[in-house]
């Protein structure tokens, strides 16, 4: 049986993966809408890490099905390329529709965010 610190590491990185798995589709969109022009996936995912910190830095393949309820969602768009480096290359666009969105989930978020920032100023570190 794991000790008591083996338990609390496990917790948090079960905390962690559930934060991130709530946050991803916002800060998808967010990268999106920020780009001054389509992306792929690999460049999404090295954004992400330049601009998260490594906090948001998972596997990159683990964004691919985000990207895909996405864009099944009409939030973005989407097309392939032939690449001169490899195989084709499917690039990203945040739709009128995504950034319609984007706007709403970010009030959320903020909403949410300051909500648990004010119960958590009651907690002593």
């Amino acid at each position: 049986m794991a000790g008591p610190e083996a338990n609390a590491e496990l917790q948090l990185r079960k905390f962690q993966k559930e934060l991130s798995a709530g946050t991803v589709s916002l800060v998808l969109l967010a990268v999106l809408a920020a780009a001054p022009e389509p992306m792929y996936g690999y460049q999404i995912a090295k954004r992400l890490e330049r601009v998260g910190g490594g906090v948001l830095a998972g596997k990159q393949s683990a964004l691919y099905p985000v990207l895909r309820n996405l864009g099944g969602a009409g939030l973005l768009d989407s097309y392939v390329e032939p690449s001169v480096s490899g195989p084709p290359r499917r690039y990203y666009r945040i739709t009128d529709a995504g950034r319609r969105t984007l706007a709403q989930w970010v009030a959320a978020w903020a909403a949410t965010r300051d909500s648990v920032d004010s119960v958590l100023r009651g907690v002593n570190s």
